[in-house]
């Protein structure tokens, strides 16, 4: 049983649908980092899940840092760093996570939301997403690195020094995700592409997630090499033999996760 304060988690057909929930536009709390670490970092374990399909409750994604709880941040000393350190692990445990993560933007996602975005695995955007770093306008820094993952650099430096903000569209153009969708198509088409994926070798699934993290920012020597390791790794694997006979047999491959 998934139960948090700042998230909403829903297990079904072996993907797990996580709702960000912390009306009215789910900012990052002082809570949330921990609430989607956590789920994470049990997804990965539990053999239930295959899939995360990560979005957010209403019509907003998540519209970046709470701005209300700011002062507070710096109460009493180490609560900056404790909480910095907080919201590291949140986009890590994103992206380590050996579930692949599927984000269906449904709106805003802002700062904080951007970065949470720039860890998932797939992109897929309703019409009403954007993306943007505000924080040059209430005098803020965060989130560029991570967008350094989605855009190029004359666009990354227009977006951290205007404020301005890219929709569902223009992403889509700019190859930032894999569609752009009306937003009633949104969710019912990312359970879908997560049930295809759902479908495939999880031992497979687990390597390959493990194994671009790896190379990401490796050379391409080093890179293909460590590929190469992983390959013969899944090779080995009782769901990897099972696919190769189901493929020659011509049926349905029947994984156990070993």
């Amino acid at each position: 049983m998934y139960q948090f304060e700042t998230l909403d988690v829903n297990v079904s057909n072996d993907i797990a649908t996580v709702y960000l929930n912390n009306p009215p536009v789910n900012a990052v709390s002082a809570k949330m980092p921990g609430d989607l670490a956590s789920a994470m970092d049990r997804f990965s374990e539990d053999d239930d899940v295959r899939v995360v399909v990560l979005t957010g409750k209403g019509k907003v994604f998540c519209a970046g840092a709470d701005l209300k709880g700011r002062d507070q941040i710096g109460a009493s000393p180490g609560c900056s760093r404790q909480d910095s350190r907080q919201r590291r692990e949140m986009y890590h445990s994103i992206r380590e996570c050996s579930k692949p993560v599927i984000a269906a933007i449904n709106g805003a996602a802002l700062g904080s939301g951007l970065a949470v975005v720039a860890s998932c695995d797939i992109l897929i955007a309703a019409e009403s997403a954007t993306l943007g770093l505000p924080e040059i306008d209430v005098g803020l820094l965060g989130g560029v690195r991570h967008a350094q993952r989605l855009f190029g650099h004359s666009r990354l430096r227009r977006l951290m020094l205007t404020g301005m903000r890219v929709d569902g569209a223009e992403l889509y153009r700019l190859g930032v995700v894999e569609a752009c969708l009306p937003d009633a198509e949104l969710l019912p088409a990312t359970l879908k592409l997560a049930g295809e994926i759902a479908s495939k070798c999880p031992q497979a699934i687990r390597l390959l997630i493990q194994t671009a993290n790896a190379i990401e920012d490796m050379s391409l020597r080093d890179g293909y090499r460590h590929e190469q390791d992983m390959a013969a790794a899944i090779a080995r694997t009782d769901d990897a033999l099972e696919a190769r006979m189901a493929f020659l047999e011509k049926r349905p491959p029947v994984f156990t996760g070993r």
